[in-house]
């Protein structure tokens, strides 16, 4: 969702805001443990199969409905659009070619490709949101927690890939054929994730220390909201790791949730910028933005509805493809923390941290 760039040196005469949290104290942490909840629901429920498979369709669903948001801040925002207009205008059609032509030649294919870009892609928000956290701190560790968070998750992948039988857990439980598909190519290179297992630890081991040796020699509170998600984000992959199918939809409801959670915050404060853009105008008041989300929502409900019944559900199914795809393409544009306008809309108001996106 949020991509770093160069990282600049912060001048030490830089006023730091006072508020480091996004959302506030509580909101923030319910919002960066939020998984946790769903993920141990999950986990006992995995005796009772029917009410198990309702959790994780509803979380499916949940899912779904977050990616056409990324739509709207990018077609209801001019400045947006004309940042990149070739993008936007050609992005559209690109990707229902791709979609059509990959799931004609290959359904395994594009299912490997969704699973890759959508683990990336998740990973991505939260280092996002580290980095918020960083850019309201002041501090430059953007390449470093990268880094980390990248071999967080390949240990994960490497993990479950080489020592837990997936392809049994998906065929008891049933996550749809896409999800399914990614799984059984997991599972087919155990023995090389096996061997990749130990290295990956090592790198796993010494990005982590480097962090922690960069956040201690912060030595004071600043950090202290960042450091509070990264140890959220840290017990998600081990959860992830000892019990996967729980783990994975937490994993997946928490990647939806935070997004509606920062996609509000940012729509609540662009009014208050005076960002004149569509988008803004539109959710400028608690009335403009509550009939927004109802009509947002109902859109999302008929086309879930509809798609399901259509071709059999080959529509939906082509709808989470072609979605997702767009979702995931523009959210590496749309939250660039380094545009002032984006920084501001998350309450980001000091001119010398990092840059940021």
């Amino acid at each position: 969702m949020l991509t770093a760039d160069r990282p600049v040196p912060v001048p030490t005469s830089v006023s730091r805001p006072a508020n480091r949290w996004v959302h506030g104290p509580v909101a923030d942490v319910l919002l960066g443990w939020c998984w946790l909840p769903i993920a141990l629901v999950a986990h006992a429920l995995e005796g009772h199969l029917v009410t198990l498979q309702a959790l994780i369709a509803a979380v499916f669903l949940l899912s779904f409905a977050h990616q056409p948001l990324t739509l709207g801040l990018v077609y209801g925002d001019g400045a947006q659009r004309a940042s990149r207009p070739r993008l936007y205008a050609l992005a559209p059609f690109v990707m229902l070619a791709l979609v059509l032509a990959g799931v004609s030649i290959s359904l395994t294919l594009v299912a490997l490709v969704a699973g890759m870009w959508n683990a990336e892609h998740t990973l991505m928000q939260r280092f996002g949101v580290m980095r918020i956290y960083g850019r309201k701190a002041g501090d430059d560790h953007a390449k470093v927690e990268k880094v980390m968070l990248f071999s967080w998750l390949g240990l994960a992948v490497a993990f479950l890939g080489g020592f837990v039988a997936l392809d049994r857990l998906v065929e008891k439980v049933g996550i749809g054929r896409t999800n399914r598909r990614s799984v059984e190519l997991l599972h087919s290179g155990a023995a090389v994730m096996r061997l990749l297992f130990v290295p990956v630890v090592v790198v796993a081991v010494v990005a982590t220390a480097r962090w922690l040796r960069a956040e201690r020699a912060e030595c004071d509170h600043r950090s202290t909201p960042k450091r509070l998600y990264v140890l959220s984000t840290a017990a998600l992959v081990a959860f992830v790791m000892i019990d996967p199918i729980a783990g994975f939809v937490g994993y997946v409801a928490a990647h939806s949730i935070e997004y509606f959670a920062i996609v509000h915050s940012s729509l609540r404060k662009r009014a208050a910028t005076g960002d004149a853009s569509a988008v803004a105008r539109a959710t400028s008041s608690v009335p403009r933005r509550a009939l927004v989300y109802a009509a947002y929502f109902a859109a999302i409900a008929a086309m879930i509805y509809f798609g399901k019944h259509t071709w059999n559900g080959t529509f939906y199914a082509f709808a989470i493809l072609y979605f997702g795809g767009l979702h995931i393409l523009y959210d590496g544009f749309v939250w660039k923390l380094r545009r002032p306008a984006t920084a501001a809309s998350l309450g980001i108001t000091s001119t010398g941290a990092p840059a940021v996106s």
